[in-house]
C-alpha cells in the first residue's frame, strides 16, 4: 500500500511539473535560445535544406554518366495507305511514265529498345565544378542565416530584459506613489493639505499605468517574435532568466574574426570563372555511342498476311555546333563584366565590414561610458528624491517639487535602461560583424 501510494504520488508530481511547463512556460537564458533557434527556425532549416537539394542535385548529374536505356511501343493503323511514284518501266512499262505503288499494310506493330551511353560532353564536367562550388555557397549562406537569426534572438532578448527591467522600475514607482498618497490622506483629513495635492499625484500614476499598458503592448510583440525564432508554442509563456550581463559584457572573444561574406564573395568569383571555362568548353563536340534494336509486326487481316521485321543498330553520334550567331561570345562578354562588377563588390564589401565593426566599437565605448554616467545619474536623482519627500513632510515645499523629483528619478531610469539595450545592441552588432555571435 506504501508502495501504491509513493508511486502515485510521483506519477501526480510528474504530471503537475509538465503542466507548470506548458502553462506557465519555462525560464530560458540567451544561450538555450540560440540552441533552440538553431533546430527550430524556419530560415536555417530552408538553409539547410538548401545543402541537401545541392548534395541530390550533384547525384542527379553524376547519374548522366550512366547509360540510357529507353522502350518505345508504336501502334499504327494505315487508313490510307502511303503511296510512292516511281518509274513505269521499273515494272516493264514505257518509259517516261510514271506509276503510284503503295507500300506497307494496314496494320503496324512496332517495339524499340535503344541504349545511349555519353562518352564525351564538354558540359558534364562544367556543370559538376558548378555544383561543387555550389556546395561552398550554400554552407556560407547557412552560415549567414544562423548569424542573421542569431542577431535577432539576441536583440529580442535584450528587448525584452530592458522591458522587463523598465516595467520593475515603474511598478516599484507605482508603489511609492500610493504610499505617499495614503500618507497625504491622512494629512487631508488633519487640514494640512488641500485635496488637488493628491489630485497631482494621481495624474502621475494614471501616466505610470498608462506607461505599463504601453509596455505590455510592446512586450507581447516581441515575444511573438521570439516564439517565431525559437519555435516556442504559442501556449507557452516566456520568463527569462534576469540578464546579470548588464554589469559584465558579452564580448568575451574578440580575437576571432570570421566574415563569411566575403568568403561567400569569394566562391561567387569562382563560379564566374568556372561560367568562363564552360562557355569556352560549349565550342567543343559532344560524342555519345548508341545502340537500337527494332521489331516490327506487319499485319493485314483481309489477305491473311502477317510477318514480323526485325532491325539493330549500333552507332556513334558527334553533335558539333559550327556557328551559334554568336552567342557564346556574348555570354562571355557578359561573363567579364559580372567579373568585374564582383571584384568591384569585394572591395566595397570589405570596407563596410571594417567600418561596421569600428562603428559598433565605438558604440559600445560610448554606451559603456552613457550606462556608468546614467546609474550615477539614477544614485543622485533617487538620493534627491528622499531629501524631496522629508521635506515635503515637513512641509517646507510644495507637491510640485515633490513630483519634479519623481519625474526626475524616472527620467533616469528610462535613461539606465536606454543606455543598457543600445550598449547590448551594440555588442551583438559588433559580433555579427565579426562573425562570432555564440
Amino acid at each position: 500500500m506504501r508502495i501504491f501510494n509513493s508511486t502515485f504520488i510521483l506519477v501526480m508530481l510528474s504530471l503537475l511539473f509538465l503542466a507548470q511547463n506548458v502553462v506557465f512556460g519555462q525560464s530560458y537564458d540567451l544561450q538555450q535560445l540560440l540552441k533552440m533557434a538553431d533546430t527550430a527556425n524556419p530560415s536555417i532549416r530552408n538553409a539547410q535544406l538548401d545543402i541537401e537539394i545541392n548534395s541530390k542535385q550533384k547525384n542527379a548529374y553524376l547519374a548522366s554518366r550512366f547509360p540510357k536505356i529507353a522502350a518505345t511501343g508504336d501502334y499504327k493503323y494505315n487508313a490510307l495507305i502511303p503511296g510512292q511514284v516511281v518509274p513505269a518501266a521499273f515494272f516493264g512499262g514505257a518509259p517516261g511514265t510514271y506509276s503510284t505503288v503503295k507500300f506497307g499494310v494496314p496494320y503496324n506493330l512496332g517495339n524499340t529498345i535503344q541504349l545511349t551511353q555519353i562518352i564525351y560532353n564538354s558540359q558534364l564536367n562544367y556543370g559538376l565544378a558548378v555544383l561543387d562550388i555550389n556546395k561552398k555557397i550554400v554552407d556560407l549562406q547557412l552560415k549567414l542565416t544562423q548569424d542573421e537569426i542569431k542577431y535577432q534572438v539576441a536583440s529580442a532578448y535584450f528587448n525584452l530584459q530592458a522591458i522587463n527591467k523598465q516595467r520593475n522600475y515603474i511598478d516599484s514607482n507605482i508603489l511609492n506613489i500610493d504610499r505617499l498618497m495614503f500618507n497625504m490622506n491622512a494629512m487631508l483629513k488633519q487640514g494640512l493639505i488641500t485635496p488637488i495635492e493628491i489630485d497631482k499625484l494621481k495624474i502621475n500614476r494614471l501616466t505610470l499605468e498608462n506607461a505599463v499598458q504601453n509596455l505590455e503592448s510592446t512586450k507581447l510583440q516581441v515575444e511573438d517574435a521570439l516564439r517565431i525564432l525559437t519555435g516556442i508554442p504559442v501556449q507557452n509563456k516566456i520568463s527569462l532568466l534576469t540578464d546579470e550581463l548588464i554589469e559584465k559584457t558579452l564580448l568575451i572573444d574578440t580575437t576571432t574574426v570570421y566574415r563569411p561574406q566575403l568568403d561567400l564573395l569569394t566562391a561567387q568569383k569562382q563560379m564566374n570563372l568556372e561560367e568562363n571555362k564552360g562557355n569556352k568548353m560549349a565550342y567543343l563536340p559532344n560524342l555519345s555511342f548508341y545502340a537500337a534494336y527494332n521489331y516490327t509486326y506487319n499485319l493485314k487481316p483481309e489477305d491473311n498476311f502477317r510477318t514480323g521485321i526485325e532491325s539493330a543498330f549500333v552507332g556513334l553520334r558527334l553533335d558539333w555546333t559550327l556557328f551559334d550567331g554568336f552567342e557564346k561570345l556574348y555570354k562571355q562578354k557578359v561573363n567579364l563584366l559580372n567579373k568585374q562588377k564582383l571584384e568591384n563588390q569585394e572591395v566595397l564589401l570589405k570596407q563596410q565590414l571594417e567600418q561596421t565593426t569600428i562603428n559598433a566599437r565605438r558604440e559600445i565605448e560610448n554606451q559603456t561610458n552613457s550606462l556608468r554616467l546614467n546609474k550615477q545619474q539614477l544614485e543622485l536623482a533617487q538620493k534627491v528624491y528622499l531629501q524631496t519627500e522629508n521635506l515635503f513632510k515637513q512641509g517646507t515645499i510644495s507637491t510640485n517639487d515633490l513630483i519634479q523629483a519623481d519625474n526626475t528619478v524616472q527620467q533616469a531610469q528610462s535613461n539606465v535602461v536606454g543606455s543598457y539595450i543600445k550598449l547590448r545592441q551594440a555588442e551583438i552588432q559588433y559580433l555579427k560583424s565579426i562573425g562570432n555571435i555564440k
